[in-house]
């Protein structure tokens, strides 16, 4: 897409409502899968923003109704964000001071690690990838 864009404000830069494309592919099977819905972050009592994605995932070409919802919660400076899970569990840290940043997330034996670009006002992308 092109170069990391800078964001000074994480968080008034995620709220509102966002288009969502995902693509997934597990590597070790082949298998193919995608997820076209919309995110909305709206704001939450005491800061930060609500992160409320719901779609269509479909695996295997059957297409089944997808949600997540997410807590965004100011981190340490504006440009920085502490997310959590839907129960408040930490998830990963988001600073997008530099317009890219790569976080990690141990789940269990997994290890997950999301790496954001911020490119202008209107697209970001996130690449997740599980060991």
């Amino acid at each position: 897409m092109g170069e990391p864009w800078p964001v000074p404000d994480v968080l008034t830069y995620l709220a509102g409502s966002w288009r969502v494309r995902r693509h997934v592919r597990d590597l070790a099977s082949g298998a193919e899968g995608h997820f076209t819905g919309k995110t909305t972050f709206g704001h939450l009592d005491g800061g930060g923003l609500l992160h409320q994605e719901c779609g269509t995932f479909t695996w295997q070409g059957v297409p089944r109704p997808a949600e997540r919802t997410l807590r965004f919660l100011p981190g340490h400076s504006p440009g920085s964000a502490d997310v959590r899970f839907a129960d408040g569990k930490p998830f990963h840290d988001l600073d997008l001071t530099s317009g890219h940043h790569v976080a990690d997330h141990p789940c269990s034996a997994d290890l997950y690690r999301g790496e954001f670009t911020a490119y202008d006002a209107d697209h970001w992308r996130t690449v997740w990838r599980v060991g």
